[in-house]
């Protein structure tokens, strides 16, 4: 019994969604959308007391129920529960391609984050007076080496834009409006 529990539970369902957010005025249907997919969940996967906080609904999947508005959510939506202990994380079953790409994404990013809060933590420790001259200098070098590179671009979108204005100076046509009475 002790490894069955140990094991995480997948189930998939097509949670029906129409007749709960049309209870509802137009408003709040995206609102009662996600708590009826709590409530759903909470039923199926015989969560005790049906606890709807013990339900986590996956960031894409929540952005899915909102993406047209808190008026117009999904009738229905395929989800794939996985209840581990007590509490069930609910995501897609199909994930979207637009989906993937968003994770891809956040993952890079998190990561990103991550090895500069690494490099943070290592900065503490001292190195000798010379070295942080050095480091300094060489910041200061491309500070100025960045500052030069834009003053350049600067200078030559200048001179771009006053070539395209010289270019294209051509007469407009002016039209005169005259009264319908020749008195």
């Amino acid at each position: 019994m002790a490894e069955e529990k140990a094991k995480p539970i997948e189930r998939e369902y097509v949670i029906p969604l129409r007749r709960e957010w049309l209870k509802v005025e137009e408003y709040r249907r995206a609102g009662r959308a996600a708590k009826a997919v709590k409530q759903f969940i909470a039923k199926h996967m015989k969560i005790p007391e049906r606890d709807v906080d013990k339900v986590k609904l996956d960031m894409y999947l929540n952005n899915e129920i909102w993406f047209r508005g808190k008026r117009h959510p999904p009738s229905k939506i395929k989800v794939k529960a996985i209840k581990e202990g007590d509490i069930v994380k609910v995501e897609f079953v199909e994930t979207p391609q637009y989906v993937k790409f968003l994770k891809a994404k956040h993952e890079r990013l998190h990561k990103e984050a991550g090895k500069e809060e690494k490099k943070e933590e290592a900065k503490p420790e001292e190195k000798p007076a010379e070295e942080k001259k050095e480091i300094m200098e060489e910041k200061k070098t491309e500070v100025e080496k960045e500052k030069s590179v834009e003053e350049k671009q600067i200078k030559e979108a200048k001179e771009e834009k006053k070539a395209q204005l010289h270019a294209v100076k051509d007469k407009k046509v002016e039209i005169h409006r005259r009264s319908m009475n020749r008195h």
